[in-house]
């Protein structure tokens, strides 16, 4: 079904859209074919062990992934317990009683109100704690 280019009779070597494609199919018909039983076993058993080995190698990232998450998991765990253990030591030992109780074993006494001189010096400025220290 070519078509004349002019009217002197001569044809257009473009064939169309649907013949191409015809074509085309034919070319790759005779590859398909042409392996015998043999050959298209044996091509057959290496696809299906590529991927073999492309699922195992997946298998095998997705198992020390998930050691490594279990290994975080509990390394988190472990530092958690310990984050508590050390709370409850510091509450433990800023609780008046516990510091009372070291002062003792130190050697130390509770002050007598009675006893107690209190010295003011003149000119001496208060301390704030919020200002910066400067010195002149």
């Amino acid at each position: 079904m070519y078509r004349p280019n002019n009217r002197s009779g001569v044809t257009n070597a473009v064939p169309p859209k649907h013949f191409l494609a015809a074509k085309r199919r034919r070319q790759l018909h005779p590859f398909f074919y042409s392996m015998g039983p043999v050959a298209l076993s044996v091509c057959s058993v290496l696809l299906v062990g590529l991927m073999a080995i492309l699922y195992l190698t997946q298998l095998g990232q997705a198992v020390t992934a998930n050691q490594t998450l279990q290994n975080t998991y509990t390394q988190q765990s472990l530092l958690q317990r310990e984050n508590q253990d050390l709370t409850n030591t510091i509450a433990q030992e800023e609780s008046p009683s516990y510091i009372a109780e070291h002062a003792k074993s130190l050697g130390l006494v509770p002050v007598d109100t009675k006893t107690v001189r209190i010295v003011v010096v003149k000119g001496l400025k208060p301390i704030v704690k919020n200002e910066p220290h400067i010195q002149p």
